[in-house]
């Protein structure tokens, strides 16, 4: 018999399973935290929420585990390209060119980092950040290839006119078009947190202002467009202030610092929709619709059977007034 099966033979000479002893191996917090390690880990919704921007979901495999968490990369794109431009915008030092003089860090930090973070989003199956991430990386790269003389973006219209009225009264109708895709955000960013929503907020309100900037410097109105493009830059440099916040809060996430920064988790106080419906009874449930079609199957059926019991109160009175004496019927 070898040392392993005299080792682990009971008073009766039959085999036992091996044991493994923490004591004479390793020290005991260390073989508790490879426990702890190999086993799965489950993360709450909010510290899901607080790391991810979305709420959570169920994907399948345990590539969350595997690959890092590319929501920073995409918010430090985002705030180091917005940084700068709402300083020109506000005419901080004599700058201005509305973002000209920033073409370059709109290509390779606010539309590439952008992009990547937004489809490595994609991968790990986080939907909205991936639409946000990604629709921001696009936007940075379209402003940097606008304001690129090469491409001759202003040179089509009236490029001798300082107030070039047909590029601006155009172009600002990009900016109205992007206000309302922040509105939205802004609404589904209600599931998220205050961080999120208040950045959604001023950004929403920032390109309704600067697209009035653009309207009023078409139609010459110069100085009042300044004021208002002013505007524009000082809401969005409170934007990209919330996006520093929430940057620093994601990144002490990551490093597991001993304090975390609050962000004001919103998913406890507007409840989604699968929650709602597990707090409902089974059976009424069951009733609600899930599509357009179970909507009208399920006016269908109820009309039906509203005409049914009509029938039948309509034959039980019929039979009742005939026979002389009244008769009740409880359905």
């Amino acid at each position: 018999m070898s040392d392993i099966e005299k080792g682990n033979t009971d008073h009766n000479g039959s085999l036992r399973s091996p044991r493994y002893d923490i004591e004479d191996h390793e020290p005991r917090d260390d073989a508790l935290r490879k426990i702890r390690t190999a086993g799965g880990i489950s993360i709450s919704p909010e510290l899901f929420e607080k790391i991810y921007l979305t709420p959570k979901n169920q994907v399948k495999g345990d590539i969350r585990a595997t690959v890092g968490n590319p929501t920073p990369l995409g918010i430090l794109g985002f705030i180091v390209t917005l940084g700068p431009l709402s300083c020109q915008l506000m005419g901080w030092r004599g700058s201005g060119g509305g973002g000209a003089a920033i073409v370059g860090v709109m290509y390779f930090i606010g539309g590439l980092l952008m992009i990547i973070s937004g489809v490595m989003e994609w991968i790990l199956g986080n939907t909205f950040t991936l639409v946000v991430l990604a629709s921001f990386g696009g936007f940075w790269l379209s402003l940097a290839t606008t304001l690129v003389p090469t491409y001759g973006a202003s040179a089509a219209f009236e490029p001798n006119d300082p107030t070039n009225p047909g590029f601006n009264s155009s172009f600002a109708f990009y900016y109205v078009f992007f206000g309302l895709l922040c509105f939205i955000y802004l609404v589904c960013s209600l599931r998220t947190n205050f961080v999120f929503f208040v950045i959604f907020l001023t950004l929403s309100l920032g390109f309704c202002l600067l697209a009035g900037a653009n309207f009023q410097l078409a139609n010459g109105n110069v100085e009042l467009a300044g004021r208002v493009q002013i505007a524009s830059g000082a809401v969005f440099f409170v934007s990209q202030l919330f996006g520093w916040y929430l940057l620093a809060a994601q990144l002490l996430i990551s490093v597991d610092f001993p304090f975390v920064l609050p962000v004001g988790d919103l998913s406890r106080l507007v409840r989604g929709a699968s929650e709602r419906k597990k707090d409902l009874p089974a059976a009424y449930s069951l009733l609600l619709p899930a599509s357009n079609d179970d909507y009208v199957l399920a006016s269908f059926i109820a009309a039906q059977c509203t005409y049914e019991a009509l029938a039948k109160m309509e034959k039980v009175w019929s039979k009742s007034l005939d026979g002389g004496e009244e008769k009740q019927a409880i359905y």
